[in-house]
């Protein structure tokens, strides 16, 4: 943080600034997740890293104890990551709504790809 700061400093550009506001968020995040932890003994799950470790070990339970329901959740995935995509190209959606359906689809594929994870995994 200080060596950015400290380039921002000297020769400001905007993607230096925003690489500095950036790391500030994860920074501050990382840290009210760590307070919280301390608190209550138990993660937040706000910061990105905690989010993604919590759904994967969602998934990894999930396909020890019951495999055809994890490839039912995968399946139910894929599904939504097509349907989302196919929402995407329909020019008939509002603005609004393209919006709601791009965040919609990010976070599916982030869940379709800890999922082919696992399976990659499960299989070593």
């Amino acid at each position: 943080m200080k060596e950015i700061d400290a380039v921002v400093d000297k020769d400001p550009t905007e993607q230096r600034i925003i690489n500095l506001a950036e790391l500030k968020n994860r920074n501050i995040l990382a840290f009210n997740e760590l307070r919280y932890f301390n608190d209550k003994g138990k993660w937040k799950n706000k910061h990105p890293l905690i989010v993604h470790q919590s759904i994967r070990n969602k998934y990894q339970e999930l396909l020890k104890e019951d495999t055809s329901g994890f490839l039912a959740e995968f399946t139910n995935t894929a599904n939504n990551v097509s349907r989302y995509q196919s929402f995407l190209n329909n020019e008939k959606r509002s603005p609004n709504q393209h919006e709601k359906d791009s965040e919609n689809l990010k976070k599916h594929k982030e869940r379709e790809t800890i999922m082919r994870e696992v399976l990659e995994e499960n299989k070593k």
